[in-house]
């Protein structure tokens, strides 16, 4: 029987990802080898790997003068690649939590980081807005999305500066300005596909960009990926075909002008809960609330229940709402393919915990 997935990442996948991969592992197309044999270099991967990246730029509209790579090590590769490449003397970092915090650490190690913006002083219960954006900085560094503290923000800045966003755990959730963008990367494993697979998307003329007296190693530069097709070496190939097949789906449900209104219309209803249950309580300051990744806390003296409500939860068929192991709680990750269906079981169960242990 199918759960109700809530998982931050593996994320629940659209069944007909699952459905046409698993057929790929047995056999890709009438090639006569699986997804997992066959050679990256043959017409049949090609063929895979062109439409990935075509309905890529077709769901996103993404600019002709911007390149689709995927590559290896997750965002957190990212994390160094991106300063090692482009910060010369002094970036500009958005700390929103603990993936934007790995990402200055990271980029303190190639030159001087300015944090621009910080919602530490609150816990990072809220996304910063408002803020000065420096002209004298190489780049700034955004987190669009925070997966454990819930935070998102909805607009595309207006950057003097090259703007560098990781999305990785909400991209294709609403439409973006690519333009706006010197690069896009993130995590496939959040919102399109299996773990394993890391996407870029990057603005052709930036790969001129890179630190000029700088020793770049091969690999970790952007140019060799784009130059080679994200060939370099062998690529995640039954990710990219399994992301592809993802995209495909969000662009027969409608494209990411769907995926949005369908993500409004679960954020609503699980906060509306929260507003409502007396047991239950949000975490996140109205205005940044995610739509992707949902935390909740226990209700003032009802702490000692967490274990109790996630058992609970175990037995109505609903796994992955317990909260990173940092900050503890709850999480309901409610990536494109999370359902209404999933998310009314999820709500039936905090009303039915409620109705059992209401003071």
């Amino acid at each position: 029987m199918r759960k109700h997935i809530f998982n931050a990442g593996p994320c629940k996948l659209p069944d007909m990802t699952l459905e046409n991969t698993a057929k790929a592992v047995m056999e890709l197309g009438n090639c006569g080898q699986s997804i997992l044999e066959v050679s990256h270099r043959s017409a049949d991967f090609q063929a895979v790997y062109d439409e990935t990246v075509a309905l890529f730029k077709e769901v996103l509209n993404i600019p002709d003068n911007y390149s689709v790579i995927f590559l290896g090590g997750g965002a957190s590769m990212q994390f160094c690649m991106i300063p090692y490449n482009f910060l010369g003397k002094k970036a500009a970092y958005v700390n929103t939590g603990v993936w934007s915090k790995k990402a200055i650490a990271e980029a303190k190690l190639w030159g001087e980081v300015e944090v621009i913006a910080s919602s530490e002083d609150r816990n990072f219960t809220y996304y910063p807005k408002g803020f000065q954006i420096p002209a004298d900085v190489d780049y700034l560094h955004i987190t669009s999305n925070n997966t454990i503290r819930g935070t998102e923000i909805f607009e595309d800045l207006d950057s003097p500066v090259p703007l560098i966003a990781d999305m990785s755990s909400d991209i294709c959730s609403r439409p973006i300005d690519v333009k706006k963008y010197m690069m896009i990367y993130g995590g496939c494993q959040k919102n399109l596909g299996p773990a394993g697979a890391t996407f870029v998307i990057i603005r052709n003329d930036y790969l001129d960009k890179v630190v000029a007296d700088r020793k770049i190693p091969t690999m970790l530069k952007y140019q060799t990926h784009v130059d080679n097709g994200s060939m370099f070496n062998t690529p995640p190939c039954i990710n990219i075909f399994a992301v592809g097949q993802t995209l495909k789906w969000i662009k027969q449900m409608g494209g990411v002008e769907a995926m949005e209104r369908r993500a409004i219309e679960r954020c609503n209803a699980l906060y509306s809960e929260f507003d409502r249950n007396t047991v239950f309580r949000a975490v996140v300051e109205e205005g940044s609330r995610s739509r992707m990744n949902i935390p909740f806390l226990l209700a003032e003296g009802y702490e000692e229940l967490e274990k109790e409500f996630l058992d609970f939860c175990k037995s109505k068929n609903i796994v992955g709402v317990k909260g990173h192991r940092l900050v503890g709680g709850f999480r309901a990750s409610t990536y494109n393919a999370c359902t209404m269906e999933d998310v009314n079981a999820l709500i039936a169960a905090m009303q039915e915990f409620e109705k059992a242990h209401k003071k």
